[in-house]
C-alpha cells in the first residue's frame, strides 16, 4: 500500500494522529479486518509498536477489535469515523472547559499568580516581547490585549483581514467597548468586508484606512505587529512581533492618530 505523504500529513493534521497511527489506519482501511502482525508488513510500523497504536485507535474510536483468535481488528467506516472523533473532541474539550472553570478562584490559580507576580519583579520591560507563529496563535494573543485593554484600542488591518478579525475578535471587541475602552479600526472597506465592518463598527470606531499594513497597539503601552503580507504567506507561517514597551507603542499610536483624522468614516465610504 503506498500512499503520498501529503494525504497521510493531512489526515495526521485533521484527526490528531501520529505517523504511526495514520499508518496502522490507512493500512487496515485497506484490507477491513485484519492482524497486528498484516497491518505491520502493509503499514511499516515495527511490529513491537503496532499493537500499541492499535489500543490507541481504538480507545479513540478508529478501530474494533473483533474478538476471538488470531486477534483481528475491523476498520469502521470513516464517515462513522468521523463522528466519532467529533464527539470525542467535544467532551474532551468540555471536560477541559470545566476543570480550567474550576481553577478560578482556586488556590492554584493563586499560586500560580504569586510565581508570575514574583518573576516579572526581575524582568526588565524590554525583555517582555517575542516573535508569534500561527495565526490562529496570533489572534489568540491579539484577544489578550483587548480583553486586558482598560483605555484604549487601536487596530489598523487590511481588508481580507479586517473579516477574519471580525471571526475571531468580535466578542473581544464588544467586551472591550462595554468596559469603556475606546477602539479604532482602519482597514480598506470593500463590498466583500462591509458587511464585517459594519458589524464592527456596533463596538468599534471603523474607518477607511488605504494603507497596507498589520498592528495592533493596546493602552499605549504593548503592540504587536505582523511582518509579512497576509495576500502572500500561508495562515500557519504567519508571523506576529509582539513589544511591551510604552515609548514605542505611544509612538506608532501617534503616528496614526495623525493619519487617522484624514480617513473616512464608515458613514461616508461609498463601496462600488
Amino acid at each position: 500500500m503506498i500512499l503520498k505523504d501529503e494525504f497521510l500529513s493531512r489526515l495526521r493534521k485533521i484527526f490528531g494522529l501520529n505517523l504511526y497511527e495514520v499508518r496502522v489506519w490507512t493500512a487496515l482501511l485497506s484490507r477491513g479486518v485484519s492482524t497486528a502482525g498484516e497491518l505491520s508488513d502493509i503499514s511499516g510500523v515495527p511490529r513491537s509498536r503496532t499493537y500499541d497504536i492499535l489500543e490507541s485507535l481504538e480507545k479513540k474510536g478508529f478501530v474494533v477489535m473483533k474478538l476471538g483468535k488470531p486477534i483481528k481488528f475491523v476498520a469502521l467506516k470513516p464517515t462513522e469515523v468521523v463522528e466519532r472523533v467529533k464527539r470525542n473532541v467535544v467532551r474532551d474539550a468540555m471536560d477541559m472547559s470545566k476543570r480550567l472553570d474550576e481553577l478560578k478562584g482556586s488556590d492554584i490559580l493563586d499560586e500560580l499568580g504569586n510565581l508570575y507576580t514574583n518573576g516579572i519583579k526581575y524582568i526588565e520591560p524590554t525583555d517582555l516581547s517575542g516573535a508569534i507563529r500561527g495565526r490562529h496563535n496570533i489572534y489568540n494573543h491579539l484577544d489578550m490585549m483587548i480583553r486586558n485593554a482598560s483605555k484604549n484600542v487601536t487596530i489598523a488591518t487590511t481588508a481580507e483581514d479586517l473579516i477574519r478579525k471580525f471571526e475571531a475578535l468580535k466578542s473581544a471587541i464588544e467586551k472591550a467597548r462595554k468596559r469603556g475602552v475606546a477602539i479604532r479600526i482602519a482597514a480598506p472597506i470593500t463590498p466583500k468586508n462591509l458587511k464585517a465592518a459594519k458589524e464592527l463598527a456596533k463596538f468599534a470606531e471603523i474607518r477607511n484606512g488605504k494603507f497596507k499594513a498589520r498592528f495592533a497597539i493596546a493602552d499605549n503601552k504593548e503592540m504587536m505587529f505582523m511582518v509579512l503580507d497576509d495576500e502572500e504567506v500561508h495562515p500557519n507561517y504567519d508571523v506576529g512581533v509582539w513589544v511591551n514597551s510604552p515609548f514605542f507603542a505611544s509612538a506608532v499610536s501617534q503616528i496614526f492618530s495623525a493619519s487617522w483624522q484624514s480617513m473616512e468614516p464608515l458613514n461616508k465610504v461609498k463601496v462600488k
